[in-house]
């Protein structure tokens, strides 16, 4: 079964534009690097999972952007917010052309089938 998302006529129009807005700039800053760059890694200080992702993608001779947004005491808030945006649960967040493919585990299951590399060829 999909994801549910609260539609908005579910939300009090009074509301409505407090919902839109909330921690919009992160949300946007993310959107914009989507569009500046192939292969987009969103993630948080101290997370060794963040590190793999990096790690992974330098091994590979990958390119990325990474956009780090504090540690697991600091701007969880804003985190909270693109996982909202997103859906996905944890950081990382990798994007490939503009696509979430998950986290770190899911891109070197993309790097060991050769799936990656054809996302970055088109």
């Amino acid at each position: 079964m999909p994801r549910q998302l609260l539609a908005t006529a579910q939300v009090h129009p009074a509301i409505q534009e407090v919902v839109a807005m909330h921690q919009h700039a992160i949300v946007h800053e993310v959107q914009a690097a989507l569009v500046a760059h192939a292969v987009v890694v969103v993630g948080m200080a101290t997370n060794p999972f963040c590190k793999k992702a990096r790690t992974l993608l330098r091994k590979a001779g990958v390119a990325h952007h990474y956009l780090e947004y504090g540690s697991y005491l600091s701007q969880w808030c804003q985190r909270n917010a693109l996982k909202m945006w997103t859906g996905w649960p944890t950081l990382p967040m990798v994007f490939v052309r503009g696509t979430l493919v998950g986290g770190a585990n899911d891109l070197q299951k993309l790097i060991a089938s050769g799936e990656l590399a054809a996302l970055l060829a088109h």
